[in-house]
């Protein structure tokens, strides 16, 4: 269903565009920058692309998987559901061009959310799905057929070896999900690390849905410790860069440096006057955090568009500001003056 922002009493509130009659009804935004551009797809809706040797990575232009082919079958690297069957097209491509078997052995799991695992049942037999504690405990709480769970967990590192190949897993504690992993291809110059850096635009709504803003906030530094040239995000077009994370990290930088200021310097005393001492609390608590992530937000929508993609959608900067204005009072402190 088609939907567009409503201004209502909370302005982070979507509703179906009930007036909607065709395009020309829906808003219009900036011009796309080309450095957030992707590759072109194919006819059947996707492109898969050499990353380094064996590795390969597989996008349908919103997200994104990798498989690595050895001599002993295939390993894959998350199976979203929006790219499905492409998956093993993509897969029986590159065997084939390259003379090695398409069976695929293993199914590694970045996290256990659907929309990067939910086509894990396409690969089935003997295919070992490897993931983290949490993933297999929250797929079990799922109960979903399409993603099994993990036969093969770890807590903090786990070494992958297949067919002469070496994939290194490491959880460095929660961020966009509780059980979000860190894949380190170290032969192959390759990070894969899913829904931190949409490489050339802005996260979407709440730093891209995330569990733990702490976490996520400091998930960029963790990736650039790390040796590697190509970046696998898991979402949009084309491969991340280290610039790319190095503007992410200016973004959400910029974001905390705005809240701080703006929780310094907007006044509640207003919003208390009219809904607080009439006993509206969450009336008064509504206006003034709105107040302060509208100030916080416009400096960085302004600043970021036509930098990143999507900046001046700006939903996705006043949610993620939100998110991030909330974890400074609540996770950092203080959320308030103590009460003598």
């Amino acid at each position: 269903m088609t939907a567009h922002l409503v201004r209502h009493e909370s302005r982070y509130m979507t509703s179906p565009a009930s007036s909607a009659t065709g395009a020309a009804d829906l808003p219009d935004y900036a011009p796309i920058p080309p450095s957030a551009l992707g590759v072109a797809l194919n006819d059947q809706g996707y492109y898969v692309g050499r990353v380094e040797r064996n590795l390969y990575w597989v996008t349908d232009g919103t997200y994104q998987a990798a498989f690595l082919t050895t001599r002993d079958g295939v390993v894959l690297f998350d199976a979203p559901p929006t790219i499905g069957g492409n998956l093993r097209r993509a897969i029986d491509e590159m065997a084939a061009a390259n003379g090695v078997t398409n069976r695929v052995t293993h199914l590694v799991y970045s996290h256990h959310h659907d929309d990067h695992s939910g086509a894990a049942s396409l690969f089935d037999g003997d295919v070992v799905h490897i993931g983290h504690e949490e993933t297999r405990r929250l797929l079990l709480r799922d109960n979903s057929p399409a993603r099994p769970a993990p036969d093969v967990t770890f807590a903090d590192r786990y070494t992958l070896e297949v067919g002469g190949e070496r994939v290194e897993l490491a959880w460095h504690g929660p961020n966009h999900s509780p059980d979000n992993i860190y894949i380190h291809f170290p032969d192959h110059d390759t990070l894969m690390f899913i829904d931190m850096v949409n490489a050339g635009w802005v996260p979407i709504y709440n730093l891209n849905l995330s569990d733990d803003v702490m976490g996520y906030v400091a998930a960029p530094s963790i990736v650039l410790d790390y040796p590697w040239t190509h970046f696998i995000s898991g979402h949009l077009g084309r491969l991340a860069t280290r610039e790319d994370v190095a503007v992410h990290q200016a973004y959400i930088a910029d974001i905390q440096a705005s809240s701080k200021a703006a929780l310094a310097s907007v006044d509640p005393t207003p919003f208390y006057m009219k809904y607080g001492a009439a006993g509206n609390s969450w009336g008064f608590v509504q206006g003034y955090l709105d107040a302060v992530t509208e100030r916080a937000a416009a400096p960085i929508i302004a600043k970021y568009t036509g930098v990143l993609a999507a900046a001046d959608i700006e939903i996705y900067t006043r949610t993620t500001t939100f998110a991030i204005m909330q974890s400074l009072r609540l996770d950092s402190g203080p959320s308030g003056p103590v009460h003598p």
